[in-house]
């Protein structure tokens, strides 16, 4: 190829383009630079990248899957059934009855409260008689509790015999796999909930099961009302410090809820919560969460 007496080669290929390299003249040896037509390196390799990427670029936009990834592979996450996500809704209008550790049966109550559904010493890992009437401000006198005084039992064991969990508790429990320890370890032991009677809010923790049955999880997981029983249709049992810290007289209805541990503010119970929760609570909890 020549241009005004110069030769230029031409680089082959389709997508490379030619460029000019260098110019001679005709008939000489002499070689005479062009330098406003003579690429570098860097700037060749730029103009070959670039023709890649739009290449790839139009390629891309045909294909369906243009990571070519596995289906699966694509799916963020599956959302579990809806009543998994869902916020911990208040059971509203409960009848609580008052229970305490160390309490004898009686033609009312027939079952003794010397042993708890998840731990036959629970008078003796309490450290003695939760005695309903003989209180030093939320705790009884003559002895200071090795486990929360704020307790509360619902009527629901997730243990069968103390060896296996319900065949329906995996499905019903909403944290079931979260706080899973293995079988003959029960997941509602001890989990968190909070009462609310007439402005104030009492946060306590499931310590046995009742009253009057072990078997209500439509009341407690899916919202349905508390099967029917003795004492006005009780639905929840609570410690004589929960009662004195709502200022309950007597059997009185009351609303409550499922609570995380991170929900729990401070509070006469909050000694009983893991430290680094215990660091980060608000004070007295009185507020409507």
């Amino acid at each position: 190829m020549r241009l005004a007496g110069i030769h230029c080669d031409v680089i082959s290929g389709s997508r490379r383009g030619a460029v000019i390299l260098a110019g001679m003249l005709v008939g000489t040896g002499t070689v005479l630079p062009v330098a406003a037509s003579v690429l570098t390196t860097a700037e060749r390799t730029a103009l070959l990248h670039g023709k890649f990427l739009e290449d790839r670029r139009a390629s891309i936009t045909r294909l369906v899957n243009p990571y070519r990834s596995p289906a699966l592979a694509q799916v963020v996450g599956e959302l579990p059934p809806t009543w998994k996500v869902r916020r911990n809704s208040w059971h509203y209008q409960i009848r609580a009855t008052v229970f305490w550790v160390g309490e004898q049966p009686t033609v009312r109550n027939p079952v003794s409260n010397t042993a708890s559904s998840w731990d036959p010493n629970w008078e003796e890992s309490f450290g003695g008689y939760d005695h309903p009437f003989k209180r030093r401000g939320y705790l009884p006198i003559g002895f200071e509790p090795k486990l929360n005084p704020f307790y509360i039992a619902l009527p629901y064991n997730d243990l069968l015999h103390g060896k296996e969990h319900r065949p329906e508790a995996s499905e019903v429990i909403p944290w079931f796999w979260r706080s899973y320890r293995g079988p003959g370890v029960s997941v509602c032991h001890n989990r968190w909930v909070a009462i609310h009677h007439k402005g104030r809010i009492a946060y306590a923790q499931w310590k046995d099961v009742g009253p009057f049955t072990i078997d209500d999880w439509p009341y407690l997981f899916e919202g349905k009302r508390p099967r029917a029983t003795a004492n006005q249709n009780a639905g929840i049992d609570i410690s004589p410090a929960v009662r004195d810290f709502l200022a309950v007289r007597g059997n009185a209805d009351v609303d409550w809820r499922f609570v995380e541990e991170s929900e729990v503010p401070g509070g006469p119970w909050a000694k009983w919560l893991p430290a680094e929760v215990r660091l980060s609570t608000r004070s007295w909890g009185r507020q409507l969460p």
